[in-house]
């Protein structure tokens, strides 16, 4: 199959990125709903349980070009560098929103969703799955 544009791709990414999202955000509202966490932590947790859907998803859907080599261990842990410097700084955003800032927890994670989204999809793209096919 041919290979996805920049924009195609993007929509793909952020279309399969979605059920990560909505993993990451069943966490967070539970887990502070129920009382157990605080925003802040339940945020970063949930951004980690949603680093793993979107692993697969991305490895098999948005960048498929070559799906067997994205499961490799190497593309994996460059996936996870990233997922977990970006849940490092989902925690910092999301500690200023709502400790600093004052905002709902939600809107917080709405407006830290849609950065961090931007700034992995180039990481990601550049990075974790390009670096594969140069294999």
């Amino acid at each position: 199959m041919p290979e996805r544009g920049g924009v195609a791709r993007f929509l793909m990414y952020a279309a399969v990125g979605a059920a990560g999202t909505a993993g990451h955000y069943a966490f967070l509202v539970t887990a502070v709903s129920l009382g157990v966490l605080t925003p802040v932590p339940a945020s970063v947790i949930g951004a980690l349980v949603g680093a793993v859907i979107n692993f697969v998803l991305n490895a098999v859907v948005t960048f498929r070009g070559h799906a067997h080599s994205h499961l490799a261990w190497r593309t994996a842990a460059r996936f996870f560098a990233t997922a977990g410097v970006a849940a490092a700084l989902n925690g910092a955003a999301m500690a200023v929103l709502v400790n600093g800032a004052r905002l709902d927890y939600r809107l917080a994670q709405v407006l830290v969703t849609g950065t961090l989204l931007c700034v992995t999809y180039v990481v990601n793209s550049l990075w974790t799955f390009q670096a594969s096919k140069a294999r």
